[in-house]
């Protein structure tokens, strides 16, 4: 890599990586804020782009930030700095900041995020949970097999130290003995039926709706809730990683330090 990276350079990695053309028509992906042709100081990864990870990005000597959800979802017709959103685009441009989205895309392509939350949970022999046009191991969610049996409270200790997540909400039973796991990061509580349908005896997902789990009863089948951010946070490390044998010595390549989960669970004890 020369020692100069630029942000066109970095985007058309990013490209091949992870196909921006790849992401839903709603999506918003790429550059969010900044210049193509500004060189790459250091790069800083994160889930969320926030004003902290914008803070730390400066402090750490990141000029450019790559988050998996995006600053920007629709164009804006104004842009007010008493708001959030104005607050954010303000500081990523007084701080000449490059703000880099890499969304659906990611989560559909092989190597993404559901190949990441598959392999955090040791899943073996995945496939796409709902395929796409990209191609055969490219989709939404995965489809797998556990390593072994599981009981299922042997399961869910399982998913509370590989995802450090401490707060788990289950809708259905949950079964006796677990071998065949569905899951998608993020929200996709409306694939349920599809997980049930190719065989997995669980889904794990998040933001799982109210009438999703009410399905899930009737259907005797078993939808675990695990949270927006524990299902996708595991893709950071591997972005960082796969970002990082690219720009080789050249750029600092960094996952944040400081993002945390944005929902806590507040016990009797806690108040």
């Amino acid at each position: 890599m020369a020692e100069s990276l630029t942000v066109t350079a970095l985007l058309e990695f990013l490209d091949g990586y992870a196909p921006f053309a790849l992401a839903e028509s709603w999506d918003n992906v790429g550059l969010m804020v900044g210049r193509t042709t500004a060189p790459v100081s250091g790069i800083l990864v994160s889930l969320d782009p926030t004003l902290q990870v914008f803070d730390e990005a400066k402090a750490s000597g990141c000029n450019t930030v790559i988050s998996h959800h995006p600053l920007l979802f629709q164009p804006l017709k104004q842009i007010l700095t008493n708001t959030v959103q104005g607050r954010l685009l303000r500081q990523a441009l007084r701080d000449d900041l490059q703000i880099i989205a890499c969304h659906t895309n990611l989560d559909l392509v092989s190597g993404g995020v559901n190949d990441a939350l598959a392999a955090r949970l040791g899943l073996l022999a995945t496939q796409p949970l709902v395929a796409h046009q990209g191609g055969s191991s490219c989709g939404f969610g995965r489809i797998g097999t556990l390593p072994r049996a599981m009981t299922g409270p042997h399961f869910l200790h399982h998913l509370r130290t590989s995802l450090d997540q401490p707060d788990i909400l289950v809708a259905g039973v949950l079964p006796a003995e677990i071998t065949r796991v569905a899951v998608c990061g993020g929200s996709g509580g409306e694939m349920g039926p599809l997980a049930q349908e190719g065989g997995a005896q669980l889904f794990l997902t998040s933001e799982v709706k109210h009438s999703q789990a009410r399905w899930a009863e009737e259907a005797g089948f078993c939808l675990i809730d695990c949270g927006h951010y524990a299902t996708e946070q595991v893709v950071v490390p591997l972005l960082c990683e796969k970002i990082a044998a690219f720009c080789g010595e050249a750029v600092s390549v960094k996952a944040t330090t400081l993002q945390r989960r944005p929902l806590r669970c507040f016990k009797n004890d806690d108040v």
